[in-house]
């Protein structure tokens, strides 16, 4: 069967998440972070890889599946000709450890059932060893331990390719059978494992109070809702950070365009937190705001575009020769370069993110001006090299605009604070001075008086849809002849079926020094509808927002992009810059006003609570 990316579903815990397919196998799991080694990594191979699957012994995809309203909680259903049955997927907000929830649910008839469970730790290269621990099994190679406890005995075959744990049973009207994995670390002794029932509750509550914080009430709640959801399942609640997505998916099947987001990009963050901010969630960016000034501490030369979870610095990227990559697309990546690439904007990202946060009427914070100042001076002596730009080119280092116009951003934000707040003693002329040679720097050497429109770097005839943004920062206003001229450049000359892609990657010449094509870039196409919004073309920008919204899969998420050929997702799946796009445009459709971003020290998250699994093989209740 082959599968297509957007057939997953997320399940959570805010400190990991895992991809269920249609056909009730998850295939994607990392435990107990995001960015830790998958015990299921299927998705990026086989079943040899590490998967668990649950669902109809004859097979085959689900009829219908949906998230319960207003929550993470995953229900998946198989309409059969023998009766009609339910899976009900979830993760409970982490305590101490990580348990992954399955409740199977007779809905009609009877229905046969089969789970085959195949742990393989560090990215399906170790097979663990597997004992039983009382009435549960336990799975240990090295550092991980995985108990399962289920009310219907599993055996524990050995096959060719390793340890398979294997049952089947009948579910009728009104049977439920739960099972629980649990992680923790294989030195610690066990804990009681969750009661299911009480776990899926609690759950339920947790996200439906969270829920009740969204000051969103527009025409497209239901859309807006999902997003911010996925927003904070992406969010890594011990520290505040938030990662761009779950994996290593590729933009080209087949291509080696597959890159490791489980990492906190300055620049996807700080946008997120936008949305956030704008829809109500304002603990959110007090959080990240804290997580930012412990990543970026020390020199602001030194300033990253991505972190580790924890701040981290060091993300080598290696590749995992053992796996083929999703639909044969390889090299399957971990860690990411990227990390030590030059991309000016994101310093100007920074201080717009900060500013926005001070805006939202986030707490003053004298280490926060201390950060800006820094980051400030540091761009005022760099803001003209050559950079990577905002698409992580690894070709040569280039003059792009989108970085400059950034840069601008960053003087920008700084002087409005000073003449807002107040603020004393600080050399406001002399940044006044470096913003405006910024600008004039910029519409100099970065806009083509010929097809007026703004290009992707000095000298180039080439665009980039980030120049959608020159009128969303204000760095000129949205009537200006050159940003018309310019959103009308980009839809022309990058579009592709009504959708526009980033920038041109199909010429022989390529900007970003890699092999293959890709398709339409999704948070792109969001950037339009607010262009053609803030240009007055409004009916245009919600006949396109809405169109957008028909690309979600069928539990409401996007993926990094898509392809107008095949109607199929591309790229890492769910994608947070994709789904921050829709909750922005929607906002700015709403004529909502979306403020900026900051940061509380993250509450731990309340236990639920442990209770052993009823010991009838089937509960009726």
């Amino acid at each position: 069967m082959t599968r297509r990316i957007e057939d997953y579903g997320l399940v959570g815990d805010l400190q990991t998440a895992a991809l269920v397919g249609r056909d009730g196998s998850i295939d994607w799991m990392c435990l107990p972070r995001f960015d830790s080694p998958a015990c299921f990594a299927a998705l990026l191979g086989d079943e040899r890889h590490g998967s668990w699957r649950l669902g109809p012994t004859a097979g085959g995809e689900c009829t219908s599946r949906r998230y319960r309203d207003g929550t993470l909680i995953l229900e998946t259903e198989w309409d059969l000709p023998e009766g009609r049955v339910r899976l009900i997927d979830l993760m409970p907000p982490r305590g101490d450890e990580a348990d992954l929830v399955r409740i199977v649910e007779g809905i009609s008839g009877s229905v046969r059932m089969t789970t085959e469970l195949r742990l393989r730790f560090d990215y399906g290269n170790i097979v663990p060893w597997i004992t039983q621990d009382g009435g549960a099994l336990r799975a240990v190679a090295g550092p991980d331990s995985v108990r399962i406890d289920s009310v219907v005995p599993m055996s524990h075959e050995g096959v060719s390719d390793g340890s398979l744990l294997r049952a089947e049973f009948t579910v009728g009207p009104g049977d439920r059978v739960p099972f629980v994995l649990n992680y923790h670390a294989s030195h610690l002794e066990t804990q009681e494992p969750v009661e299911p029932y009480a776990a899926l509750r609690d759950t339920e509550d947790f996200w439906h109070t969270w829920l009740e914080g969204c000051s969103y009430s527009g025409p497209w709640s239901d859309a807006v809702h999902r997003s911010l959801i996925t927003l904070k399942a992406l969010t890594y609640a011990p520290t505040g950070a938030i990662v761009a997505a779950t994996t290593s998916l590729p933009e080209q099947l087949g291509g080696s365009r597959n890159w490791d987001y489980r990492y906190c990009w300055l620049r996807d963050a700080g946008l997120t937190l936008q949305a956030l901010i704008g829809t109500g969630f304002i603990d959110e960016a007090r959080q990240w705001r804290a997580w930012l000034l412990r990543a970026v501490a020390g020199d602001p030369a030194d300033l990253q575009i991505m972190y580790g979870l924890d701040g981290r610095r060091r993300l080598p990227e290696y590749t995992l020769d053992w796996l083929p990559g999703f639909e044969g697309s390889a090299p399957v990546r971990i860690g990411n370069d990227a990390a030590s690439q030059l991309q000016i904007d994101v310093w100007g990202e920074t201080l717009d993110v900060l500013h926005q946060a001070r805006e939202a009427g986030l707490e003053q914070d004298d280490d926060v001006w201390r950060l800006q100042r820094a980051l400030l001076e540091h761009l005022e002596e760099h803001w003209d090299d050559l950079d990577n730009g905002l698409w992580e080119v690894r070709g040569p280092r280039r003059a792009f605009v989108h970085s400059r116009v950034m840069a601008w951003a960053g003087f920008d934000r700084v002087v409005r604070a000073v003449e807002k707040y107040g603020l004393v003693d600080e050399p406001v002329e002399h940044w006044r001075e470096v913003r405006d040679r910024i600008h004039a720097d910029v519409c100099a050497n970065g806009f083509d008086p010929v097809r007026n429109t703004f290009t992707q770097f000095y000298g180039s005839q080439g665009l980039d849809a980030a120049l959608l943004l020159i009128g969303q920062v204000g760095f000129l206003p949205w009537d200006d002849p050159r940003v018309v001229g310019t959103v009308e450049a980009v839809q022309r000359e990058l579009g592709q079926e009504g959708l526009v892609r980033r920038y041109h990657n199909d010429a022989d010449d390529k900007v970003d020094g890699l092999p293959g094509a890709e398709a339409t870039f999704l948070v792109c196409n969001f950037w339009l509808v607010d262009a053609l919004h803030g240009t007055g073309r409004v009916q245009e920008a919600v006949a396109l927002f809405e169109r957008l919204l028909t690309l979600c899969n069928d539990v409401g998420l996007l993926s990094e992009e898509y392809d107008v050929r095949t109607g199929q997702h591309l790229g890492n799946t769910p994608q947070a810059f994709s789904h921050l796009g829709l909750v922005n445009s929607a906002l700015r459709l709403g004529q909502a006003a979306v403020v900026g971003s900051e940061e509380p020290e993250p509450e731990p998250q309340p236990r639920v609570s442990r209770q052993a699994i009823h010991s009838s093989a089937v509960d009726r209740s």
